[in-house]
């Protein structure tokens, strides 16, 4: 015995699915998708944990944000800052043998031993 499985909407019957695969949908003839204003709502009021004032709206949350110094997690910018130049010998041999491992670092020491 199959399982089927029917989806209906204002129209009427809108898909069918036998055994978990869809077999049959309705054709959308005639109708194209026309771009439309969209809505985007106000955010709902919160408690600062930055000062415990109660935020309402978006531009009281963009300013709140900028009169603390605070970020949104995930809409910081990145810095893409080169690497730092390293201006003296002892600065890029002491970045060079801490970047080493410990064999590496014990096969330069014998290295020099010997000469």
């Amino acid at each position: 015995m199959s399982k089927y499985k029917a989806i209906y909407d204002r129209k009427g019957l809108l898909a069918e699915y036998e055994n978990g695969e869809l077999t049959w949908v309705r054709e959308e003839s005639g109708k194209s998708k026309k771009a439309s204003h969209q809505i985007m709502l106000d955010i709902q009021p919160y408690k600062s944990m930055v000062d415990g004032s109660m935020i309402t709206s978006r531009s009281k949350h963009r300013e709140h944000l900028r009169q603390h110094n605070c970020i949104e997690i995930g809409n910081e910018k990145m810095q893409n800052t080169p690497p730092p130049v390293l201006t003296s010998r002892r600065e890029m041999l002491h970045r060079r043998l801490g970047d080493m491992s410990d064999r590496q670092a014990n096969q330069i020491l014998a290295q020099l031993r010997r000469n």
